[in-house]
C-alpha cells in the first residue's frame, strides 16, 4: 500500500457534529479535499449548509448540513438515521460539538455547569452511541472525539477559568479510552484530539483579554492556525491509523507537558 492510499478518504462518508465552523468546519474541509463525502450538524443548521455548499463546489464531493442538539436522544436517533439513508453508512464519527463558560468555581450557575456537561460529555455519548450501532452492524468505524488539552492540564484562574469545561473534557478522555476497549472486538477505532489553545469564535474572548498570559503556557509560544488540526485528524481517519485506538493525540504546541 503506498503512502497515498493509506491516508486516502476516496468513497468514506464522516458525520461531523458543531461542523458549520471552528476546528469541525476545518476538520470537515480536510476529509473533503482527500475524497470524503461529509455530512455536517450543529444547532444552527444554516453554518452547516452554507459549509456543506462550499466544500461540495470546492471539492466534489457529496455533502449536506442537518440541526442537530447533541443533547436531545430523540433528534440524534433522527439525524443519524437520516445521514445513513442518504449517504449510505457512516465510517467516521468526529464528536466536535462543544460548549464552555467562563467564571470562578464560586458564581458558575449551576444551569451553567450542566450546559457544558450536557453538550460535552453526554452529547458525545449520545452520537457515539447511535452511530455506534451502525458500526457495530457493519464490523467497522473510526470514532474521533475531540477532547481539549484543558482536559489534561490544569492553570490558574488568571490564565482559564473554566472548571466545567476542563471537568467535561477530562470525561471526554476517559470515554474515549473505555469505549475504545469496548469496542475494538467491533472493529470500531476509537481515539481523541486534545487541541490546544486555537483561534475559534469560543476562544476569541480568552485570547483578546489574556493573549500574552496563554501564549506563556504554550512552549512553542504561538495559537493553534486553521491547518495545524488537519494532519492528525487525517491520520485518525484513515487507514494510517489501523493500529491505534484509545488513543489521546495531543495538539497543543506543549502546553500539557
Amino acid at each position: 500500500m503506498t503512502l497515498q492510499e493509506l491516508f486516502d478518504l476516496t468513497g468514506k462518508v464522516a458525520l461531523v457534529t458543531g461542523g458549520g465552523r471552528g476546528l469541525g468546519k476545518q476538520i470537515a474541509e480536510v476529509y473533503a479535499e482527500m475524497g470524503c463525502n461529509v455530512a455536517l450538524c450543529s444547532r444552527k443548521k444554516e453554518n452547516c449548509e452554507k459549509a456543506a455548499e462550499e466544500l461540495a463546489d470546492r471539492y466534489s464531493v457529496k455533502t449536506k448540513g442537518y440541526m442537530l442538539n447533541v443533547t436531545d436522544e430523540g433528534q440524534v436517533k433522527e439525524v443519524v438515521q437520516e445521514v445513513i439513508q442518504e449517504f449510505g453508512k457512516i465510517d467516521i464519527l468526529i464528536n466536535n460539538s462543544g460548549a464552555t463558560w467562563g467564571a470562578s468555581v464560586e458564581e458558575m450557575p449551576l444551569e451553567a455547569w450542566e450546559k457544558v456537561i450536557d453538550v460535552n460529555v453526554t452529547g458525545t455519548f449520545l452520537v457515539s452511541k447511535e452511530v455506534g450501532k451502525h458500526m457495530i452492524e457493519r464490523q467497522y468505524g473510526k470514532i474521533i472525539n475531540i477532547a481539549s488539552a484543558a482536559g489534561l492540564t490544569v492553570r490558574p484562574p488568571e490564565v482559564t477559568n473554566t472548571i466545567g469545561y476542563t471537568t467535561s473534557k477530562a470525561a471526554v478522555i476517559h470515554f474515549t479510552k473505555d469505549l475504545a476497549m469496548k469496542w475494538a472486538r467491533h472493529h470500531i477505532y476509537v481515539n481523541a484530539i486534545a487541541p490546544g489553545m486555537f483561534r475559534t469564535k469560543m476562544t476569541k474572548g480568552t485570547l483578546e483579554a489574556k493573549e500574552e498570559d496563554v501564549l506563556a503556557t504554550i512552549p512553542l509560544r504561538k495559537i493553534g492556525d486553521e491547518h495545524m488540526l488537519k494532519g492528525a485528524a487525517i491520520y485518525l481517519a484513515s487507514q494510517a491509523s489501523d493500529f491505534v485506538t484509545g488513543t489521546v493525540l495531543r495538539v497543543d504546541g506543549g502546553s500539557s507537558l
